[in-house]
């Protein structure tokens, strides 16, 4: 099997002071997809970071959503396809749902592992009542 070289893929560039900011505090892009404005965009091996089983891979996946200009989007759109798993808009999902906490296979240990801990990216407010 051939690798893929996806070093001349050329991302667009946005020209973020024509968009706007919504009132949830979202950035919205006039007349563009949302997704080429994702963080995301730019990791290599993405898809092996977002959609791993391994706490440092969803962490690290957390952490580069929490940074992502178009977030609340993301998450949104998830909601609304329903996922079945991997990172979307800094929430893990599993099963279309989202995953408050997540643990390693067996028995669960006296004292949680500081490894073990993914970082809480709080939910905008406008997308909280898709949890229910």
């Amino acid at each position: 099997m051939t690798a893929i070289d996806t070093t001349a893929i050329n991302t667009p560039i946005i020209n973020y002071s024509s968009n706007e900011i919504n009132e949830f505090g979202d950035l919205t892009l006039k007349g563009v997809d949302w997704s080429v404005a994702a963080a995301c965009r730019t990791v290599e091996n993405a898809n092996d970071l977002f959609f791993s089983d391994e706490f440092a891979d969803i962490r690290a996946a957390k952490l580069i959503c929490a940074e992502c200009p178009v977030m609340a989007q993301c998450l949104e759109e998830a909601f609304d396809r329903g996922e079945p798993c991997g990172v979307w808009g800094g929430q893990l999902f599993e099963d279309g749902k989202i995953l408050t906490v997540k643990r390693r296979r067996g028995r669960p240990p006296k004292n949680p592992r500081p490894g073990d801990q993914l970082p809480m990216i709080p939910i905008p407010e406008h997308l909280v009542e898709l949890m229910a």
